[in-house]
């Protein structure tokens, strides 16, 4: 991938006490010929709230507003809202995020989802709804929708560490037949665990899926996938190569070193947009062409 050579795109700004520390990890989505970033942010109280931030070009930043847009709000995320993935269906917008939670110094972790109707969040009405745990009680994160429903139902694409695993649900609050989709490799870029960045984009050949893996050196890598369009937990390609690695000084220092971690994704004048948090600090863009990345995958 090429990365923009403005980046980092997002820093922290000292003054805003709730993003003073870190910003990084943004769902990305592409609406009115804008892409809207939703950005996790770190302040001095350690509690991440996400952010807002508008780019007409998909690089440079537009427009930011200089309070959260969504914050911890239940007991399940008292401690923080993370890693948000955000998708468009059925005219309405599908938030998924980590719910974070303190539990005798441990701790616990779940998969929340809100959604806000598609005008709302155009005009910066933020009324988001209902919070829900599709899974109660199960340490689970990096979750994503689908953009379309599969034979009816929505589809989610979640981790169970160490997989990346799949679930189905005609409701968004019950969700069923939850299975593994892709491990980790041996002797590979992703061999401790896996989990999927940014909302999965429909193409001929199937469900093209960016996501991340991790090795047993603890580095974070960004590689493709393909689904099938039917049967989405059926894997239909997964090359060996990574597509983006860190390798530039604010993905490889910072206050997680050597991170390329990703929620969000959109397609602009034929070129993939990956927005990636650089050593969860700070938010950056890289592109690839939509033609390269076809015949890579079509060889």
């Amino acid at each position: 991938m090429e990365r923009f050579a403005g980046n980092p795109i997002l820093r922290p700004i000292e003054e805003h006490a709730w993003e003073s520390r870190e910003v990084f990890n943004a769902a990305a989505i592409c609406l009115n010929s804008k892409v809207h970033l939703l950005y996790r942010a770190l302040g001095n109280d350690n509690i991440s709230r996400l952010g807002y931030a508008t780019s007409s070009d998909g690089f440079n930043i537009d427009e930011r507003f200089p309070d959260p847009v969504f914050e911890p709000a239940t007991e399940s995320e008292k401690d923080g809202c993370e890693d948000p993935r955000i998708t468009e269906v059925d005219n309405q917008l599908i938030l998924t995020y980590t719910a974070l939670r303190e539990y005798s110094h441990l701790q616990v972790y779940q998969v929340s989802l809100s959604t806000l109707s598609k005008d709302d969040f155009i005009n910066r009405q933020w009324k988001w709804g209902k919070r829900r745990l599709p899974f109660p009680g199960i340490r689970n994160k990096n979750a994503v929708v689908f953009p379309q429903k599969v034979g009816g139902r929505f589809v989610m694409l979640h981790r169970v560490e160490p997989d990346l695993c799949i679930a189905f649900s005609d409701d968004l609050t019950r969700w069923c037949d939850v299975m593994a989709v892709m491990g980790p490799r041996a002797d590979s870029w992703d061999n401790w665990k896996i989990g999927v960045a940014g909302t999965p984009i429909k193409i001929n050949e199937g469900w093209l899926v960016i996501y991340h893996g991790v090795s047993v050196e603890r580095v974070y890598f960004l590689g493709i996938a393909l689904l099938d369009s039917d049967h989405p937990e059926q894997v239909l390609y997964r090359p060996k190569e990574y597509i983006l690695s860190p390798k530039e000084d604010y993905e490889r220092f910072g206050k997680v070193p050597n991170v390329v971690f990703s929620c969000g994704n959109v397609i602009l004048d034929d070129k993939l947009f990956v927005y990636y948090g650089g050593a969860d600090s700070v938010l950056c863009v890289a592109t690839l062409g939509l033609d390269k990345l076809l015949s890579f995958i079509r060889r």
